[in-house]
């Protein structure tokens, strides 16, 4: 029962969906576009195929450049696309 309360506490909002991903766009104002890979395993025939899924995301100070690694977390809509905010930049574009 204890053990309940305490991780409810601790996140109030329930557990968030985070992606890593590049920075594929960032021409629109306080925001950009990132694409996230995944490898998926095919079931017949057992290849490693890979899926590209892009995502909106909310960058307040403007601080990402194309080509940067980027990570993000899901949130409430900010716009009609717009779910994900930016958490930090984790490597930066050369």
């Amino acid at each position: 029962m204890t053990t309940e309360v305490t991780q409810q506490q601790e996140t109030p909002r329930g557990r968030q969906k985070e992606r890593i991903g590049i920075v594929i766009s960032n021409s629109m104002d306080k925001t950009i576009t990132v694409a996230a890979r995944r490898l998926k395993v095919h079931r017949l025939y057992k290849k490693a195929l890979r899926q590209t899924k892009k995502f909106k995301a909310h960058d307040e100070a403007e601080t990402c450049q194309v080509g940067d690694l980027v990570r993000i977390r899901e949130t409430r809509p900010l716009s009609k696309t717009k779910r994900w905010r930016l958490v930090e930049v984790i490597k930066r574009a050369e």
